[in-house]
């Protein structure tokens, strides 16, 4: 029996041993996700020929700009500008965004706003912005609304964004002041 104790005893603490480098390993290739670049209050503004088209403001940036899928996130919110030839701006607000470099897909999260300059609202709780082709998209729930009270609102829409051309899935509203 003492030999039989000595086999079993040895046995137990090899598999110990063998447990406790295999979690030594998976940790050594256990990947950590961290941004390498971070920013508090940023004020970003892009221009073209001396003239500023858009401006982001957001109180942080996290650039994940090394991962695999590289993006960047604005956890606490963004506020972007943007001006047309006449120097009429266009506030886009959300809680949250991601830009995916890859895609040029944005990704606008939580509280989504737009506000044209002559008085057209859209809301959401989630949009995204197709930066190639200058289009929005959800299939979440949104209300889009205009200067004299009309509104449409519904599960899922497509627009320009110039907001002259939209294609909705499912929606109602009311028009005020057709001529």
């Amino acid at each position: 029996m003492g030999r039989n104790f000595w086999i079993l005893f040895i046995g137990m603490l090899a598999f110990v041993s063998c447990e406790s480098n295999l979690k030594d390993v998976q940790n050594i290739y256990k990947t950590t996700f961290v941004p390498t670049g971070e920013a508090d209050s940023i004020n970003l503004k892009y221009t073209d020929s001396g003239k500023v088209k858009s401006k982001l403001q957001s109180l942080k940036m996290l650039d994940y700009s090394s991962a695999k899928n590289p993006f960047i996130e604005f956890p606490k919110g963004v506020l972007v500008t943007l001006y047309d030839a006449k120097n009429k701006t266009t506030t886009i607000k959300a809680d949250k965004a991601y830009s995916y470099k890859s895609t040029q897909i944005i990704d606008l999260q939580g509280n989504v706003k737009i506000e044209t300059y002559d008085g057209k609202i859209l809301q959401s709780n989630q949009l995204y912005f197709d930066q190639k082709n200058e289009w929005f998209f959800t299939e979440e729930a949104f209300k889009f609304m205009d200067q004299n009270g009309s509104y449409i609102e519904g599960v899922g829409i497509d627009f320009s964004k110039d907001f002259k051309v939209f294609n909705m899935q499912n929606n109602r509203g009311e028009v005020n002041n057709v001529d």
